[in-house]
């Protein structure tokens, strides 16, 4: 049973950034994910896209927004559950709620906070002929562990930046990486693009365009993959298929927590965007609210609200009262403190 003060559920910009603020107030947080790493879209979709509308960054990649907010929440010490869906929650007698993913990690917190974004994440599958059955036996629509891949043969399809990404990734990694875009055209950063082909020139990537996989081959696990370039089947040995087409954003499970759902987005309360579940938050692109504006910045002022609602929860009759990180600066569960210098006092003769 993991335990802790808030646990949020997403761990895209607006859950990180609630790592932050819920630390200010000395409260922990702990994040479920049903992603591999943390950022959301910011990392899984898009990490190379610029944004331009966080205060204080004309411009700034996704990932390395993604990067910021990790460090700045690092001093709180946060935990993570990458990899798994929140599935279940069970309120209990004293008011605390119990959080079950689908591979049976149970969370327990007296706060739920809902940062999921427009959803969890389901990959857009590819159309083939058993698909399913290869699924873990070597066709994967995320990659969790590079290591998995260490001298072995590795089928990439996709035209984005996941695919162009993790081919430049594997190159150094996998025995040998083949590319397949059923367009010669890529839809990446360039920067990408250009050392992908580099990597073909020297040999360490195998790009076949315009083309795609439409079958797949093997008794118990990927053997090979039928490739159709054209008017010709080319069938190509491979222990690993892995479609990158991108995700698809599903409320999924949390859908049926009882919340009120309005067009796939849970309806909450302005004051302190908690739901019609006391003790339940939603944050974030994930909320509906009149006048709502699923811009990144708004979930940042939606974290730092709630969180001052989860702190009067978890802590009944105490009161809190707000300074400015400038002038107490900020106090880390690791033991580091940031301040501003302190002013020198010193006589002028």
């Amino acid at each position: 049973m993991i335990k802790t003060d808030i646990l949020i559920i997403g761990a895209g910009p607006t859950g990180l950034f609630t790592v932050f603020e819920a630390g200010l107030l000395k409260l922990k947080c702990h994040l479920i994910d049903a992603l591999a790493q943390p950022g959301g879209q910011c990392s899984e979709i898009y990490p190379k896209k610029p944004i331009y509308d966080i205060p204080g960054f004309p411009e700034i990649l996704a990932g390395d927004l993604t990067k910021n907010l990790l460090e700045q929440g690092k001093q709180f010490e946060p935990g993570f559950t990458l990899g798994e869906r929140a599935e279940t929650i069970e309120k209990l007698e004293d008011g605390s709620f119990i959080v079950t993913t689908n591979k049976g990690t149970k969370h327990h917190a007296p706060v739920v906070a809902i940062a999921g974004g427009l959803g969890s994440f389901e990959p857009r599958k590819p159309i083939i002929d058993n698909l399913e059955f290869y699924e873990d036996k070597g066709v994967e629509y995320m990659i969790k562990d590079p290591e998995v891949y260490r001298d072995k043969k590795v089928v990439i399809s996709g035209g984005g930046d996941s695919a162009l990404d993790w081919s430049i990734f594997l190159a150094n990694i996998a025995s040998e990486v083949t590319l397949v875009h059923r367009r010669n055209e890529f839809r990446g950063a360039l920067d990408s693009v250009e050392k992908v082909k580099e990597l073909k020139h020297l040999g360490k990537i195998n790009l076949i365009t315009p083309a795609e996989v439409t079958a797949i081959h093997g008794d118990l696990n990927v053997e090979a993959v039928t490739i159709q370039k054209d008017d010709e089947n080319i069938r190509l040995e491979t222990d690993h298929f892995i479609p990158l087409f991108g995700l698809s954003p599903k409320l999924g499970p949390i859908s049926d927590w009882g919340l009120e759902i309005e067009k796939n987005a849970i309806k909450v309360d302005t004051l302190d965007y908690q739901t019609n579940i006391p003790g339940v938050f939603a944050i974030g692109d994930v909320n509906t609210y009149e006048g709502k504006l699923k811009l990144i910045l708004c979930g940042f002022h939606e974290a730092t609200l709630m969180c001052q609602s989860a702190y009067k929860i978890i802590n009944p009759g105490k009161k809190y009262v707000l300074k400015y990180t400038t002038v107490s600066g900020v106090d880390g569960f690791d033991g580091t403190r940031k301040e501003a210098p302190k002013a020198v006092v010193q006589a002028i003769d």
